[in-house]
């Protein structure tokens, strides 16, 4: 599973207000029926992997690649600061079409891609092109991972964490831990929450300076930034038929050490104000917004 941005989709007119172009992408997470009793209704593993290979064709149209030129990730920095990686094993867990592996293989003596969507490994194979008999793919989840146990050296999750049940994190992250060596190394990217109510802080303070009643400001925000589709005391995000874990940083701390991981480290992943953020050059001259990524040892 892979990437996506938390900002809303954001465009200035020319009259200088800012309206929502409704083209927000999300990352890929859990498929709920629209009509569903339950926001947190689950769909079966097999009706996932459908959906998913469904939407493999089109990924790269929907999905934000957090590779692209312009971001600042410290995941990929910290990746390809490993040491002799061409004696080391790492796994792209979730690793959807396959946009990190170009920077594995060739670097790493072994290298494997998991996803439990049978079209996301077909991309990705597509993708490495002559690459990928050098890469071993794994249809299956991220949860049931006992056929590598103390097997990786580094273990990547690239937005993947993001299962609106934290049932379902909590077995994951303890079967990532469990695929480890005794020295190895947890890496990944989550979607901030926290990023969303700095959007909602621009946007709105952008509406007060043209002179909006704090109400009006108020308004405006929070249809740009669409906080219908959030919970956010839960931290969680439906687009249309997809739902999703949002996450605090102190969430992502208290999960991964609640899994049994040590030596954690969050350092944000910054997104440039680029043409993926539609009229996000309305709001270059502010800091730019962010994912959490993290490390963590076994």
């Amino acid at each position: 599973m892979n990437s996506g941005p938390k900002v809303a989709r954001i465009s200035l007119l020319s009259t200088g207000s800012l309206s929502n172009d409704n083209s927000r992408r999300p990352h890929r997470s859990s498929f709920v029926d629209s009509g569903s009793e339950s926001a947190n209704a689950r769909p079966s593993m097999k009706e996932l992997g459908r959906q998913w290979s469904h939407h493999a064709p089109i990924y790269e149209e929907v999905f934000l690649d957090p590779f692209r030129p312009g971001v600042k990730n410290p995941v990929l920095e910290a990746i390809l600061a490993i040491p002799e990686p061409d004696k080391k094993s790492i796994i792209d867990l979730g690793c959807g079409t396959g946009p990190l592996l170009p920077h594995l293989v060739n670097r790493f003596g072994t290298v494997r891609a998991l996803d439990f969507a049978a079209g996301m490994i077909k991309h990705s194979r597509k993708r490495l092109g002559d690459d990928a008999a050098k890469v071993e793919f794994l249809h299956q989840p991220m949860h049931d991972l006992a056929n590598l146990a103390g097997t990786q050296d580094v273990a990547v999750a690239i937005n993947s964490i993001v299962m609106p049940d934290t049932r379902d994190i909590d077995k994951t992250m303890k079967a990532i831990r469990a695929c480890l060596k005794p020295d190895g190394v947890f890496m990944g990217v989550v979607p901030s929450i926290d990023a969303i109510h700095y959007s909602t802080m621009l946007v709105m303070d952008r509406a007060l300076d043209e002179g909006k009643s704090p109400a009006a400001a108020e308004a405006r925000a929070a249809a740009l930034v669409e906080h219908h589709m959030f919970e956010f005391a839960f931290g969680r995000f439906q687009f249309e038929k997809i739902l999703q874990k949002f996450w605090q940083p102190f969430e992502l701390e208290y999960r991964l050490q609640k899994a049994g991981f040590t030596d954690i480290q969050l350092v944000k992943l910054l997104y440039p104000w680029d043409d993926d953020i539609a009229g996000g050059d309305a709001f270059a001259e502010y800091p730019p917004s962010w994912d959490w990524t993290f490390q963590a040892r076994p």
